[in-house]
């Protein structure tokens, strides 16, 4: 059976279905499970390289007490992190 033949069947059940009612259907599923694929997998990726990271914060330099270290506002930001 050709589409063109099997066509006039199918306008009444077209017909059938509300107007006013839109969903996404199929294409709408398609393109979230690609989307939330290609998520995992971007997750995953980052996952492996950052395990492959490996930084150790060097330990600050002492200070000297006979200079300034810097002026009031600076040091504010120049606190040591815990």
């Amino acid at each position: 059976m050709y589409a063109t033949q099997a066509l006039p069947h199918l306008v009444p059940l077209a017909e059938e279905l509300d107007k006013n009612k839109v969903t996404p259907g199929v294409l709408g599923f398609i393109v979230f499970a690609a989307l939330a694929v290609g998520v995992w997998a971007l997750m995953k990726s980052m996952n492996r390289h950052m395990g492959k990271v490996d930084f150790e914060e060097a330990p600050e330099a002492p200070a000297t007490s006979g200079t300034p270290k810097a002026s009031a506002a600076g040091s504010a930001g120049s606190a040591k992190r815990k």
